[in-house]
């Protein structure tokens, strides 16, 4: 049985990412937040350019855009931008995860 998260559970910050909220665990909430809002208005602009509704194909495309950005950033060594961007993958993947278990 999947544990409840509430908004008041200690070291879990609830964030609203393209209309679906999502509890995270972390201790800087401020950067949660504003990492959440660029997740969002990220996947409101691939949507808005896109013909598709469902929300794992926007999130991917998102995540891409994301990545390619992340990689292109000037002063970036190539090979921390590839770790980086697995790590931000590897959290994706936590945050579904978590998702799946609690909507069980």
């Amino acid at each position: 049985m999947a544990k409840e998260i509430t908004p008041s559970t200690p070291g879990y910050v609830t964030v609203h990412i393209y209309d679906q909220a999502y509890h995270l665990r972390g201790q800087n909430s401020e950067h949660i937040h504003r990492l959440a809002d660029l997740v969002d208005s990220k996947m409101r602009a691939v949507a808005a350019q896109g013909r598709t509704v469902d929300s794992l194909r926007v999130a991917v495309l998102a995540a891409l855009n994301l990545a390619d950005e992340l990689s292109q950033t000037s002063g970036v060594d190539a090979r921390e931008g590839r770790a980086r961007a697995a790590h931000l993958a590897e959290m994706l993947d936590e945050i579904l995860e978590e998702e799946r278990e609690f909507a069980s």
